[in-house]
């Protein structure tokens, strides 16, 4: 039998190696249930539950309710029972060459009995000492060590000109970017969710920050929008957060004409649902006032929309931007202007050929 069991730090500097290379793992195994691995997990790990969510239930009401003997008892059937089924469906055409990384949240239960198993079948397999709980706290330590080397150069502009265009078009030239709304399925302000996508958990937010900042090369700038601490409900690190705000800064223009344009194609849900976008402005009524919001509302019934969107911008978004950006990027005085021509993707790339060639 081979099982070794690594600490998280460890298994952090190994996990550098992508997974199936030499040195590296073949797969990363998490034993938790379905709703554990939903809230966070390791990068590129797949969920191999050795108690799935109605089970874990079962078992921990009979350890409250009847004793935790027999709780155990219950329990180790299951998880024999789902292990045979993991072997089944995932292991048996595997070469004996495969080792992979098993865990599960912090005693090794879980995982220790599908290690037992794999390993006993004559696999390397490694398990974490700690659990998930040791390796996020190792993430979490390591992560300022990603941030600090980075070269980092930040796309400021107001609400519509373009920045998350811009990074996209930077990114197909081949550049480094960190798209943090991407990372957080938001865009970043009372309007930004999108419909039909919910945000990741904080802590798998965390863990995508991480996992994108282990990948970039400190050779070479990173891209970044001037994003604000929150991203919809989620916190950007602290550490990622200080380090860009500190960063020089390009400042994107675009007219407003093309900017109202812009808002209304990338939020073509809220064109398209009316109801959807009066109710979000309520969001509002506290800063800009009832009679305002309710102003809007009207405009939308009527179909106005392209008037609310450049009421929008001029009186809510332009005003609170300016005053965030002087506020807390520390070099956005001395922004180098890039302007674009307008908002197509043509000249967002132009843009991007320009700042690449630099």
């Amino acid at each position: 039998m081979s099982v070794q069991i690594l600490p998280a730090v460890e298994a952090l500097a190994r996990l550098a190696i992508p997974l199936g290379q030499s040195g590296g793992f073949s797969t990363v195994i998490d034993a938790r249930s379905e709703d554990e691995f939903a809230h966070d997990h390791l990068p590129g790990a797949v969920n191999w539950p050795s108690l799935d969510n109605a089970q874990r239930i079962v078992v921990g009401t009979m350890y409250k309710q009847v004793s935790p003997f027999e709780a155990q008892k219950r329990g180790a059937a299951m998880v024999a029972a789902n292990i045979a089924q993991h072997i089944e469906r995932h292991v048996v055409d595997l070469p004996k060459s495969w080792q992979p990384l098993i865990y599960c949240w912090r005693g090794g239960k879980r995982s220790g009995s599908l290690a037992l198993v794999l390993g006993q079948i004559g696999f390397k397999v490694t398990l974490i000492e700690g659990g998930y709980k040791a390796y996020r706290q190792a993430m979490l330590l390591d992560l300022p060590q990603r941030v600090a080397p980075l070269q980092w150069r930040v796309i400021c502009g107001p609400t519509g000109s373009g920045k998350t265009r811009l990074l996209q078009a930077l990114r197909a030239e081949g550049a480094q970017v960190l798209d943090l709304e991407e990372l957080a399925s938001h865009r970043s302000s009372v309007l930004g969710l999108i419909p039909g996508q919910p945000q990741p958990s904080q802590k798998h937010f965390d863990t995508l920050v991480w996992d994108a900042l282990r990948q970039f090369d400190p050779r070479r700038p990173v891209y970044v929008e001037s994003e604000s601490r929150k991203v919809g409900n989620l916190s950007v690190p602290e550490p990622l957060m200080l380090a860009i705000r500190a960063s020089p800064c390009y400042a994107l223009e675009l007219s407003e004409d093309e900017r109202v344009g812009l808002l209304l194609e990338d939020y073509d849900f809220f064109v398209k649902d009316r109801d959807f976008f009066s109710q979000r402005l309520q969001a509002l009524t506290e800063l800009r006032g009832k009679a305002v919001v309710e102003k809007w509302q009207s405009q939308i019934a009527a179909g106005q929309m392209d008037v609310v969107v450049r009421d929008l911008l001029l009186t809510h978004y332009d005003p609170t931007y300016a005053s965030s950006l002087k506020r807390n990027f520390t070099q956005s005085g001395q922004a180098t202007p890039l302007r674009a021509d307008n908002r197509s993707p043509q000249a967002m790339q132009a843009l991007a050929r320009q700042l690449v060639s630099l």
